[in-house]
Order: C-alpha cells, then structure tokens, then sequence
C-alpha cells in the first residue's frame, strides 16, 4: 500500500478532511497538498459531463485519470513514483472522496467557449 492509499483510506474513513487526514495529506505531498486542500474548501474541484476541471489562480486544469494538463505534471513529476501528483490531481481525488466537487450539467468544451 502506498502513501497515497493510505490517506486516501483515511480519507474515506473520516469522511472528511479532519487534522488526521490533513497531516497525513500534507506529510507526503508537502505544498502540493496543501494547495489541493485549498482547492477543495474554496469549491475549485469543477466536473463537467466531458472533464474535471480544477480551477487555478491564472488558468484552469482538466484532470483525467490521474493525469493533468498543467506544467507541474508534464515537466517536474516522476511518472514512476504513484506518490508524485501535482496539486490538481490532488484535489480531485479529495474532493471526490468527501462528495466536495461542483458538479455541472453541461460540457466543458461549451464553458470554455465563453471564456
């Protein structure tokens, strides 16, 4: 079992973000962690019909799997290491696993022609 599933475990125990499970979150992934748990508490975790999407300070994320189209993921993430997320994969499996994401009935793709 790894770090990841360890907390994830808590997590699901809890069933919500308690002291525990926050230390346990931020012991493995430091300030990737902690930004994912601000994401969640400020309802940043978005799931469209076609993406999740997690909302940024400049730009938006969509998550797939446990892969996401940020630059954190893409150049500094050891692929082989399950405990190497960035910060918005992060926030989409707590969100998901405290019932915390903002659902929508629409797709992404329709939002972002807005933008």
């Amino acid at each position: 079992m790894t770090a990841v599933d360890e907390w994830r475990a808590a997590l699901a125990e809890a069933g919500e973000l308690s002291p525990d499970v926050v230390d346990r979150i931020t012991t493995v992934h430091g300030s990737r962690g902690v930004r994912a748990i601000e994401a969640v508490a400020e309802d940043r975790v978005k799931e469209y019909e076609d993406f999740t999407v997690v909302v940024g300070h400049s730009d938006e994320y969509v998550i797939e799997g446990e892969a996401c189209t940020c630059e954190d993921a893409a150049y500094n993430l050891d692929p082989d290491d399950p405990t190497d997320l960035c910060w918005h994969v992060l926030a989409v499996l707590i969100a998901r696993e405290i019932d915390a994401v903002d659902h929508h009935d629409m797709y992404y793709s329709e939002v972002r022609d807005f933008l």
